[in-house]
């Protein structure tokens, strides 16, 4: 039986693996893959001390970092997917994978991360990386000057609105509903930049371009209208899928199936379980928070098992 047993290879597995080795607990990390959502981004800016680096390095990176570590404390099992985690009957949790394994572990970190929804509109898959992008932290500064709009009227459309002005020539949001779903004061705040602007009622129709984004076209959803809007980049705020139902019938999970944690240090409704990462309620989801985050639980961890263990 295992110390601990991490799932994923995200920045939060992945920091989680490397302060488990350090602290030399017995430990299986099982990824499906490295790198998190990140992977896709071409050029991230805001990954501590390292001003530039594709999602594709930064995940090579991870890898080769937690392989330092690849010994007789830490065990890595990677190309396999966790399909379900239960109470061992022995003490500690069962992790099954999608190749009919079955690991124990006294504790359990869940950083299994979330998915981002997706666009499904023509012209959104052809232009991605080409103007269409799902992280406005990661990619805002490469539209400097530029003019952009953010799908999706929520907290995290608003914020990425937000983190955009600061760059580009003029942002505009579009929302489908008839009213937006952040908060007033979120609201209130963004629309007070004159470079900003907000459309309800919005239904995006196509993005189109040649060999990068040059435009998106929407249709007013009382009138039936549609409009052709010249942008450089169209940044996806739809929300996100968490990777839970592995875990869906071990601890609590909030209204979007994400992991309720305790933000003072990481641990779920059922002792011996902790998360970290997108899979998470936490407030803000960025790779810096959730590798620290990870770091975070991790020393609880270890003092868990330690006094407890």
């Amino acid at each position: 039986m295992y110390d601990l047993i991490i799932i994923g290879g995200g920045p939060a597995g992945t920091a989680a693996g490397v302060y488990a080795a350090r602290k030399r607990l017995k430990t299986l990390l099982i990824t499906k893959e490295y790198g998190g959502q990140s992977t896709v981004s071409v050029d991230i800016q805001n990954w501590i001390g390292t001003p530039h680096i594709s999602g594709s390095d930064m995940a090579k990176a991870f890898e080769a970092h937690l392989k330092e570590y690849a010994d007789d404390v830490l065990d890595i099992k990677e190309k396999i997917l966790t399909t379900r985690v239960s109470k061992h009957e022995g003490g500690g949790f069962a992790v099954q994978t999608d190749s009919n394994e079955v690991f124990t572990g006294k504790t359990l970190l869940i950083a299994s991360g979330a998915d981002r929804r997706r666009l499904t509109v023509p012209g959104a898959d052809d232009y991605e990386h080409k103007g269409v992008t799902y992280c406005a932290s990661c990619d805002g500064p490469i539209f400097t000057g530029m003019d952009v709009v953010v799908i999706g009227g929520g907290n995290a459309g608003f914020e990425s609105a937000a983190q955009l002005l600061a760059y580009t020539k003029s942002v505009t949001l579009l929302e489908y509903a008839d009213s937006f779903k952040a908060d007033k004061i979120t609201v209130d705040a963004v629309l007070k930049d004159e470079k900003m602007k907000a459309i309800t009622n919005a239904e995006l129709l196509e993005v189109k371009g040649n060999a990068m984004v040059n435009a998106i076209t929407y249709k007013d959803r009382n009138t039936g209208e549609e409009h052709e809007l010249a942008v450089s980049g169209v940044f996806v705020e739809i929300g996100l899928i968490p990777n839970t139902d592995l875990v869906a019938d071990l601890v609590d999970l909030d209204e979007v199936k994400r992991v309720k944690i305790d933000p003072w240090n990481q641990r779920t409704s059922l002792e011996g379980v902790w998360a970290a990462g997108d899979c998470t309620n936490e407030l803000y989801h960025q790779n810096n928070i959730a590798a620290g985050d990870a770091v975070k639980a991790l020393e609880d961890i270890y003092v868990y098992l330690k006094t407890k263990g």
